[in-house]
């Protein structure tokens, strides 16, 4: 079996990139860019067909502030997409993503990570809808009004509130898919309940080999599969290796002070921060085969239809080894066909599995 000829066949699909932070910025990704984990140069080298950008709001934000700064990331996404002279598209559906391969198009879709935007309203969440949005992580790092995050100690509403039901509702009907990543096991459920139709983690990993509360346990990962669903396993290699998260999370926290006192006074903390983040990057990272140790856990618990790629890639400070950006997309191909997998398991792997689901 020919790799690269399988990969570039196949329509390859990231369902979670937070690149978007990168554009506020003022990152042009219509170029070759020397940060970062994505820009549409690597994303045409990895043989990346299409790729979810999400809105990322934090838990902190006030409502009012978290709904201008989603708006502001969308409106950044379209102007880049308009400056790529017609290389990239915003895609909207799975019909739109195979048309573009044929054409030599990239597609870009859009998804919204924390509900917090939406605040209490149900015609935010159709707004939002109209402007492109196909998924929503109900919640990130702190409890919403729609439902409880697995981050935190304090559960406010120990699964789904009142409002997060009638989300997953309207959600349904608008048919926007539900993303079950950093929400609570009990809102898991509630969802699984709730939802009529099939739910998505867009980047997930295995609690079974890395016990984190942001990864799935073997019984969520089951029943997700069960109502049709698709786990998206993440890059993170805190996510992905419990012995390196143990190291890693210390270093981090460091790393993550510096970093603020940096953007705050760059030329007073630049050694501190550089120190931080070079100490944080000598921990041996795991390879990109411990990636698809997470595929083929979900294989081995629920088949190959229910498992997919999400990198968090331009959300995480770390990537694994063989996996620093886009354009290494084809290691994972490569890996699956080592370890036997056929041509059409891969191929849902790499995307068709998610595109079942967004059709």
């Amino acid at each position: 079996m020919d790799a690269n000829k399988l990969h570039k066949e196949s329509i390859v699909l990231d369902s979670h990139c937070d690149t978007p932070i990168r554009l506020l910025d003022g990152i042009d990704i219509n170029q070759l860019t020397n940060d970062g984990h994505v820009d549409f140069p690597r994303m045409k080298k990895g043989g990346v067909d299409a790729i979810f950008f999400v809105l990322y709001t934090s838990n902190k934000m006030e409502p009012d502030s978290a709904t201008r700064r989603a708006l502001q990331m969308a409106a950044k996404i379209y102007d880049t997409v308009e400056n790529s002279n017609g290389k990239v598209v915003i895609s909207t559906s799975a019909e739109e993503i195979i048309i573009n391969k044929k054409r030599g198009k990239l597609s870009v879709l859009i998804g919204m990570e924390n509900g917090l935007p939406i605040q209490k309203d149900l015609s935010l969440l159709r707004i939002f809808y109209d402007l492109g949005v196909r998924y929503m992580t109900l919640t990130h790092a702190g409890n919403n009004e729609i439902c409880d995050s697995c981050a935190t100690k304090e559960k406010r509403w120990n699964g789904l509130s009142p409002f997060g039901v009638d989300v997953v509702k309207e959600m349904n009907r608008l048919g926007m898919l539900i993303d079950v990543s950093h929400i609570s096991d009990d809102a898991f459920y509630d969802v699984l309940k709730y939802s009529d139709a099939p739910v998505v983690a867009t980047h997930s990993c295995c609690r079974a080999i890395c016990n984190h509360p942001r990864n799935l346990t073997d019984q969520m990962i089951i029943d997700l599969a069960a109502k049709g669903g698709v786990v998206q396993i993440n890059f993170y290699p805190a996510f992905i290796n419990r012995d390196y998260a143990d190291k890693f999370f210390p270093l981090c926290d460091i790393f993550e002070e510096a970093e603020a006192k940096y953007k705050i006074d760059p030329v007073k903390y630049k050694d501190e921060y550089e120190a931080a983040k070079s100490e944080m990057f000598k921990i041996k990272r795991p390879s990109y085969k411990e990636v698809v140790d997470h595929i083929d856990h979900v294989v081995k618990l629920v088949g190959t239809s229910h498992v997919g790629l999400g990198s968090d890639f331009d959300g995480i400070e770390v990537t694994p080894e063989g996996l620093e950006g886009i354009d290494k997309f084809g290691v994972i191909t490569n890996e699956l066909i080592l370890r036997g997998y056929s041509e059409s398991d891969i191929k849902g792997i790499l995307g068709g599995n998610f595109l079942r689901i967004l059709q």
